[in-house]
């Protein structure tokens, strides 16, 4: 199972980035659920590919030239680890969610994001059935000048909260996840 585990690891971050209904399909078991989707759209929640896809919708809403290069990759029977870097542009706004609903909403900046993660994925039956990820979020909101604050985008963060952008923002993101998530039903149905 050692090269199929790799793969299907593989597989699973080549979803991410390009949002291929068919490849999640055939990598992300029906039961897969993702702890890290607490921070994120409702339908990211959703168990099976359809979580995955529209968890790569709500990255990709935010992060052009969305990669995620593995720098290191190790299994043990139904686990691997996964050691990678999360790269993109900032060119939309970076929404984060508590309890399904608008926590935070990050204008876009521009500003490259180059981060280390690590993931541990749970396989059952060749597929990937959870996920659970040790990230840099810290670097990555420093990247974006959001911590430590810089003067600037806290008041554009805050415009965005007064003006509604950001409400506006998080309900499109959701829905562009969501959208993402019935692609998959959609593709079934045909």
């Amino acid at each position: 199972m050692g090269t199929e585990a790799r793969n299907v690891a593989r597989g699973l971050f080549k979803v991410l980035e390009t949002g291929d209904p068919a490849l999640a399909a055939e990598v992300v078991n029906d039961d897969f659920s993702n702890r890290e989707a607490a921070v994120s759209p409702a339908a990211c929640s959703i168990p099976g590919p359809a979580g995955v896809l529209a968890s790569g919708a709500w990255m990709r809403s935010a992060f052009t030239d969305l990669r995620f290069p593995i720098l290191d990759l190790a299994h043990d029977g139904d686990q691997v680890w996964v050691r990678l870097r999360m790269q993109g542009r900032h060119t939309g706004p970076f929404v984060r969610y508590r309890d399904g609903a608008l926590d935070q909403a990050i204008p876009p900046t521009g500003r490259e994001i180059d981060f280390e993660q690590i993931h541990v994925l749970g396989l059952r039956d060749g597929k990937v059935l959870r996920h659970e990820a040790v990230r840099d979020d810290i670097t990555m909101l420093g990247q974006l000048g959001v911590f430590p604050p810089a003067p600037a985008t806290a008041l554009r963060m805050l415009a965005w909260k007064v003006t509604g952008r950001a409400a506006r923002a998080a309900a499109h993101t959701a829905a562009a996840a969501e959208q993402a998530a019935s692609a998959l039903r959609d593709n079934v149905r045909r």
